[in-house]
């Protein structure tokens, strides 16, 4: 039995009296003479019908008693009315990371219309971790959204083993039935080294993301092929994508490579870090040292000199993770949809 009411349930009212049956979408669109997905069009607003079929299911709904609010039906139905955004990353610093900020804000205008509230959820600790799969078991969200997932973690496996609609961004793990939104990755380091060694530089340096993760993977493959081969290991340094992360990778990669002539960051954060130290240690960027970001985060056009950095649609990848979730959430029977790629984009600044 679906969560969202695709077949009939009886309930109970509140103080044991009488058994009623909750009508579904598909009792609606049976007793208008259409399909599920066009019921489901009228009853959502979509202008996409004609009006002879929309009177047919408006005229269905008020036969059955069918009820469209979503708050309403999530009391008659049992549904939770609400998304967990799962962030695994442990870090007090997550919450202000200009990327996940813009994740938000997307993941909210999608949703913005829906009526489910979205929940929060930070992964800092096992413990934490348990607490979420407990949530997801107990049927206390309709869906889920997972961003930044480590190879080993188990969510992705317990969401499908749970029958539960979830969305994630970065690689789909193999065997299981999710759909992936993301942006260029890939493309976008693949341009932005690309960039520095155009301008003539010669030993450049990497700051990528933590170790395990689609996303530093992903980067890290942009830098090979901008190269043409496996970057040096000596100028590559994973870090949490902060500027106290920027700052630790750029003091470790300059003790290692002193004569280092340009950095790429895999973010605008860890590369205003680099910026930091670089001028501590008295290199001019971007005379002695070209440095780029990732992003284009508020971060980018504010760090002296203003970042080069490749623009990463976030706030697009938050809104497409919603729409994906909702149309999920609607008909969870559906199979997984190929994995969406947003484009990113170079933008060059005084940096380099």
């Amino acid at each position: 039995m679906s969560r969202t009411g695709e077949t009939a349930r009886s309930t109970d009212t509140a103080r044991g009296g009488p058994r009623r049956t909750v009508p579904t979408l598909e009792e609606v669109a049976a007793r208008a003479g259409v399909g599920r997905g066009t019921a489901s069009r009228v009853i959502n607003g979509s202008p996409r019908v004609s009006a002879r079929t929309r009177a047919a299911v408006e005229q269905a709904v008020a036969d059955l008693g069918y009820i469209p609010n979503r708050a309403a039906r999530a009391l008659a139905a049992g549904s939770a009315d609400a998304v967990a955004l799962v962030l695994p990353e442990p870090g007090a610093g997550l919450p202000a990371d200009p990327y996940f900020a813009d994740l938000v804000r997307g993941v909210g205008s999608g949703l913005a219309d829906s009526g489910l509230q979205l929940q929060l959820t930070l992964l800092r600790g096992p413990e934490e971790g348990r607490r979420c799969a407990d949530q997801l078991a107990a049927r206390r969200v309709d869906g889920v959204l997972l961003v930044s997932l480590h190879d080993d973690d188990p969510l992705p496996g317990l969401i499908a083993e749970l029958g539960v609609p979830a969305v994630l961004t970065g690689r789909r793990p193999v065997g299981l039935p999710l759909t992936c939104v993301d942006s260029d990755e890939t493309g976008g380091a693949r341009a932005a080294l690309g960039h520095l060694l155009a301008r003539g530089r010669g030993t450049v340096a990497v700051i990528a993301g933590p170790p395990g993760t689609d996303a530093a993977r992903r980067f890290l493959d942009g830098c090979r092929q901008a190269l043409g081969s496996a970057p040096d290991a000596a100028l590559v340094e994973s870090a949490a994508l902060t500027e106290s992360g920027g700052r630790r990778a750029m003091r470790a990669l300059l003790d290692r490579r002193p004569g280092l002539d340009a950095v790429l960051a895999a973010s605008d954060a860890a590369a205003a870090g680099a910026l930091q130290v670089l001028r501590a240690r008295g290199s001019r960027v971007p005379a002695d040292v070209a440095v780029a970001g990732f992003d284009d985060s508020a971060v980018a056009r504010h760090t002296d000199p203003p970042l080069t950095t490749v623009r990463h649609p976030t706030e697009a990848v938050g809104r497409t993770m919603a729409a994906v979730l909702l149309s999920r959430i609607q008909d969870p029977a559906a199979p997984a949809g190929p994995r969406i790629v947003l484009p990113t984009e170079l933008i060059v600044r005084e940096s380099s």
